[in-house]
């Protein structure tokens, strides 16, 4: 199995196009590497690819990957999308595939139903190609194809919902991944407010895990002055502190942990930062647009 990193920043890239914040004015002045909106490709063949997730940056992030090029005419590599929530930085890049002959879609009947009659993504893609959905649901493997399949994982929140009630089952998850072939697994969750039990159950045994790492620190944004909410109000876990991700890293049993979903403000996106040095320390990476895993 292989994954490809199509986008490793959170909604909004890095740079952000209006954040003048200390990462962002680094990466602006050729002292950072920059990123595009959160998204990854998964294979069993490296023939047949699908997305989890379609961010707005989706045409370029294609454009970047050979992987996904056509091989003639209009016949696209690109078997499918999985979505882990509705959100916006994840979804709009569905209406950029539009010019596809049909697009198979796997998600929960909570983020099918916001993409319908919430944010109306779905309603207005219908209108240009056929979609074809697959309910995933949560706990129940389901396959791909070509010995690839994916079982969602809920991930509770408490994340305000911008569109709908937020009250279904299913509103954010996560998958497993498995190489049917060889059994090898591997994680990506991309937005985790808390590692509860029923989160370790799913990603236990991952051979390389793909984790939430929005901000290093639950006040960053409130200290910088660019929002009045935490970090875990946001439904992310921060990556530093006592009960942060990185603290966590030993009782996760993953062979390879890859922090993505990097919000703009997060000192770990520069190389020299002192928090970066404590990631590559505690034996995990931070996630770079291109970076390839295979499992």
């Amino acid at each position: 199995m292989w994954l490809r990193v199509l986008g490793s920043a959170a909604g909004g890239g890095s740079p952000q196009w209006n954040c003048g914040c200390p990462v962002c004015t680094a990466v602006r002045s050729g002292e950072g590497v920059a990123r595009t909106q959160s998204s990854v490709a998964v294979s069993a063949d490296r023939r047949t690819w699908y997305l989890i997730n379609a961010s707005p940056d989706v045409r370029t992030q294609i454009e970047a990957f050979p992987g996904l090029h056509p091989h003639g005419g209009r016949t696209s590599p690109l078997a499918g999308v999985l979505l882990t929530d509705a959100e916006l930085d994840h979804t709009l890049g569905l209406l950029l595939l539009r010019e596809a002959r049909a697009l198979r879609l796997y998600s929960t009947p909570a983020v099918h139903k916001t993409l319908c009659d919430g944010t109306g993504v779905l309603r207005t893609l219908e209108r240009y190609c056929p979609v074809e959905w697959t309910a995933v649901v949560g706990g129940t493997d389901v396959p791909l194809g070509e010995g690839l399949s994916c079982r969602a994982f809920a991930v509770p929140t408490t994340k305000r919902a911008r569109f709908g009630s937020g009250a279904d089952d299913g509103r954010v998850v996560g998958y497993r991944l498995t190489d049917e072939r060889s059994g090898g697994k591997l994680g990506y969750l991309p937005g985790v407010q808390a590692l509860t039990p029923a989160v370790r159950e799913q990603i236990e045994g991952c051979a390389c895990l793909l984790i939430d790492g929005t901000c290093w620190s639950d006040d960053e944004l409130v200290r910088l002055g660019l929002a009045g909410k935490t970090s875990r109000e946001m439904g992310h876990q921060p990556v530093g502190g006592p009960d942060g991700t990185l603290a966590q890293l030993p009782s996760l049993n993953a062979r390879r942990v890859i922090f993505v979903h990097l919000n703009n403000t997060n000192p770990i996106l520069l190389d020299d930062s002192p928090e970066r040095r404590a990631v590559v320390e505690a034996g995990a990476e931070v996630a770079v647009d291109g970076l390839e895993v295979e499992v």
